[in-house]
């Protein structure tokens, strides 16, 4: 059975969560699944472990889920791209729009040097909002994007468009 095929088995549908119309992917059953869960990681470091990838950056707060274990993994540093007020350090800060609103997302200012090859990785791409503002955040900073990395795409949504603009390595482990 494929990566794909055994994540989909995993994941579960929570409709109309968290408002109604919405169908919610649960990557919960995952974590209670030590064997798919070392799984993942293994087959994230397959695709990675050969690439010049400085840097593994997780976007709060799933992202963080596989993004530390991979960055382990590859023996690079781990990089908390966190909603505004949770990071205590000196801060970089990126704004970008929601569909109803804005949001802030932040970075410690010497989490990133000049050049660095950044790797980005959050559970879930759907629109690419929050993964756009987290490229741009890196560039910022100085740092590039090496690529994109998310367990669930939302094909559908064309979150993909957003970040072809920064990097054409996209991998999504599940697409739906």
């Amino acid at each position: 059975m494929s990566i794909e095929e055994k994540l989909k088995e995993a994941i579960r549908d929570i409709p109309n969560f968290p408002k109604e119309g919405i169908m919610f992917k649960d990557i919960t059953p995952i974590m209670m699944n030590p064997k798919l869960s070392n799984e993942v990681v293994d087959y994230l470091y397959g695709i990675y472990g050969n690439e010049k990838i400085d840097i593994v950056a997780g976007i709060e707060s799933r992202g963080f889920l596989f993004g530390y274990p991979l960055a382990m993994r590859l023996g690079v540093p781990f990089v908390l791209i966190r909603k505004k007020g949770k990071l205590p350090y000196d801060k970089i800060s990126h704004d970008y729009d929601l569909e109803y609103g804005s949001a802030t997302i932040e970075m410690h200012t010497d989490a990133i040097g000049k050049k660095q090859r950044v790797l980005l990785h959050d559970d879930l791409l759907a629109t690419g909002g929050s993964a756009e503002a987290a490229a741009l955040l890196i560039e910022k900073a100085g740092g590039e994007v090496a690529g994109f990395n998310f367990l669930v795409s939302l094909e559908f949504l064309e979150g993909e468009k957003k970040l072809r603009g920064f990097s054409n390595n996209i991998i999504n482990l599940a697409t739906y």
